[in-house]
């Protein structure tokens, strides 16, 4: 399951945030992954503020999460008059879904949740359903919320706004838990979310340049149209060297 956040910026990291959006839809494409789009937040002029997806194929979550971290894009921007250079950046966060058997292990007291339902909205052009059945969860205590307005009915938007809050609720056990054996262990390391991972450079020159693997690619319309296996082979490759190491 992945999660887009447009940077600060406003209009600029909202259209690269729907410019990753549709990246990541053309690469699962290309592989013939089936994703689900549960939620997404536009912009007030363009782009979008957020989106969940979850791509459902082989290997799906090992291959996007090589993806996690801050994207960087450098280009002439298209909402400025004076035709300045802008910086934006958009975030990816990727956690698994968690499988139906694995669910019924994160028990959630129901006292515990707050239920809202909406109207769905999206994007001019997309089509969304039109009638107050969206829905989105809050877990009150932790304040992590998860909302779904893909599905045709109320119920099947709570069972998968359900299910995207029970993986976020296990991702967060297990970042506690990890943060716990640091400190035990008496270790810092950085955090890879937060991190600047990607730039993509359409302007004075074009390139893009991945800052984990120092992998560079000129050719930045064939990335963003959704090539980018190369991309995350080399991250893959660079773990799998980082964990011989290890």
């Amino acid at each position: 399951m992945a999660t887009l956040h447009a940077g600060a910026g406003g209009t600029e990291s909202q259209d690269w945030a729907e410019m990753l959006l549709r990246m990541y839809l053309r690469w699962a494409e290309r592989h013939g992954f089936d994703v689900e789009v549960d939620e997404i937040l536009p912009g007030e002029e363009a782009g979008i503020k957020s989106a969940t997806f979850i791509v459902h194929g082989p290997n799906a979550y090992g291959l996007i999460s090589t993806e996690r971290g801050v994207h960087r894009l450098v280009r002439i921007s298209p909402f400025d008059a004076a035709k300045r250079r802008h910086t934006s950046f958009a975030s990816l966060d990727v956690i698994p879904l968690l499988e139906e058997t694995d669910e019924e292990d994160i028990e959630i007291d129901p006292k515990d949740l707050r239920i809202d339902v909406y109207r769905s909205t999206g994007p001019g052009g997309q089509s969304v359903n039109t009638t107050d059945s969206a829905v989105r969860i809050t877990h009150l205590p932790t304040g992590i919320t998860a909302a779904c307005q893909n599905e045709r009915s109320q119920l099947q938007n709570r069972a998968v706004a359900m299910r995207i809050l029970k993986a976020r609720l296990a991702e967060r056990m297990r970042r506690e838990q990890h943060q716990k054996l640091e400190t035990l262990r008496g270790e810092r390391r950085g955090i890879d979310f937060g991190s600047q991972i990607r730039s993509y450079v359409l302007a004075p020159y074009r390139l893009v340049k991945d800052h984990r693997t120092n992998l560079e690619i000129s050719d930045v319309d064939r990335v963003l149209d959704g090539e980018i296996d190369e991309l995350m082979a080399a991250e893959l490759r660079r773990r799998a060297e980082e964990g011989r190491a290890a």
